[in-house]
This record gives structure tokens, sequence and C-alpha cells, in this order.
């Protein structure tokens, strides 16, 4: 097993996550659009309102969000993969991740604040080298803050809608020891792969947790949690800084 101090093949420890970057007001016509950078992975986040909501919530008085992920074709080295929507069969991959993180954040909005509204996430790997989902989630959350700062400036809500900050990170088991933010070599390596989504009250969105070579047992799932905890923390703090919020 790996030692509790031992470095990775990047020199990372094991919990230690890569460096992570937040760019706000990446493009000029998205209320929220956001380039989120962790290590070579690199999504950009966009959040955009629409009067309406889907047909089960007509009457209602409340709002609604939805996301949707694509991966663009120069984003993974090798053959150019397929733009998304180009084929018959939708790509089960995107499909998953975006309700994802439609999911992740309706956990922390207060949807009744922004009656008849449907805020729009969009999602676009511009490069992978792993973790493009949570990445995703972190930076869509500060994309939508900005949304939501429109949406307060032209008096359209009833009150704050956004109750906590939400964050996720990778984990994983990687020559036996637990590791915190797998880039794509550890990933397709790993033991175990696993995404946690955690809000900034400290409880759990959602837990993906998948064993690729044999079981694994409670107190390396315990050790993965509690990295996950940490670098999640750090995605916090990095979210309240682009914000120039106090964390």
């Amino acid at each position: 097993m790996q030692p509790l101090g031992a470095q990775r093949k990047d020199g990372r420890k094991p919990d230690e996550i890569r460096p992570v970057a937040i760019r706000r007001g990446f493009t000029e016509f998205a209320p929220g659009s956001v380039l989120i950078e962790l290590g070579k992975t690199r999504v950009l986040c966009t959040a955009m309102v629409t009067d309406g909501v889907p047909p089960f919530l007509l009457g209602t008085g409340q709002g609604w969000l939805t996301a949707e992920y694509s991966m663009l074709p120069s984003a993974t080295p090798g053959p150019r993969k397929m733009r998304d929507g180009r084929s018959a069969k939708p790509d089960g991959r995107s499909v998953e991740i975006q309700r994802l993180v439609g999911r992740a954040l309706r956990t922390i909005v207060d949807l009744k604040a922004m009656p008849d509204r449907t805020v729009w996430i969009d999602c676009d790997v511009l490069q992978a080298d792993g973790g493009t989902r949570v990445a995703a989630i972190t930076g869509s959350y500060v994309a939508l803050y900005d949304a939501m700062l429109d949406l307060d400036h032209q008096r359209s809500l009833r009150r704050w809608p956004i109750q906590t900050q939400v964050a996720a990170i990778s984990v994983g088991l990687v020559g036996g020891a637990p590791v915190v933010d797998l880039a794509y070599a550890e990933d397709s390596a790993a033991e175990v792969d696993m995404n946690v989504v955690m809000t900034g009250a400290g409880e759990f969105v959602e837990v993906q947790g998948t064993a690729e070579k044999k079981p694994f047992a409670r107190p390396q799932f315990d050790a993965m949690l509690d990295l996950a905890r940490k670098g999640i923390d750090r995605l916090f703090e990095a979210q309240a800084s682009a914000l120039g919020l106090a964390r």
C-alpha cells in the first residue's frame, strides 16, 4: 500500500487536489459564465435564465433548474470524438452527467424564490484529464450565483435563492491507497473510482462509488470520504475567492 506521505506520478500527495482556477465572466452574453480549470481539465459553465417552467410545474409558482453537458470533439487525445447530438442514440454518459449536475444544484436552490423561470446550466468540456463531472458541478455553482445576482439586480427574485455552496471531487483507490482528485491516468488504473458531491453545510448530495477490480472495505470507504471532504473544502474556498465572499 502506498504510504500516506508518498507522492503520486504528478508529484501530489494523496490528499492534495490539482491546482484549481475559477474565472468568472469568461463569455460576454450569459449572465453567469465561468471557466473552471482543475489541473489540465477545463470546463466552460454558463447559466442563463428563460421565462416559463416545464409542464409539471405550471401553476405551482416555483421555478426550475436543469443542466446540459457535452464534451467537445477535441477535448480528449486520439481520434476526434463525435459531437453530442449528431448520433441518433443519445450519449449515455453525457445524459448521466447532466442529470447529476442538475440534481446537485437543485439541492441548494430555493426554487420558489424564482417563480416561473428556468435556469439553464450548460457545461462544455474544452479539455478532459479526469474529473470533468466534478469540475462541472463546482464551476456551475459560481455561474449560477452570477445568474442569480443578475436576477436580483432586475428585482426578479422573491428572496435570495441560493442556500449554501455545492461542490464535488473524485476520490479512489490507486495502488491500494486512497487518493483525492484523480487525473485520467490514475482514474483509468484505479481499483475504486468514486465521485462525491457535498454542500457547504457538510451534507452529502451524492456518492457514486464503483469497485473496478475487487470490493472495498468500510475503512477504505471512510478514508476516501475523509479525503473527499478535505478536497471539497478546498474547492469551497476557491468558489468563495472567485466570488469575493468570506468563507
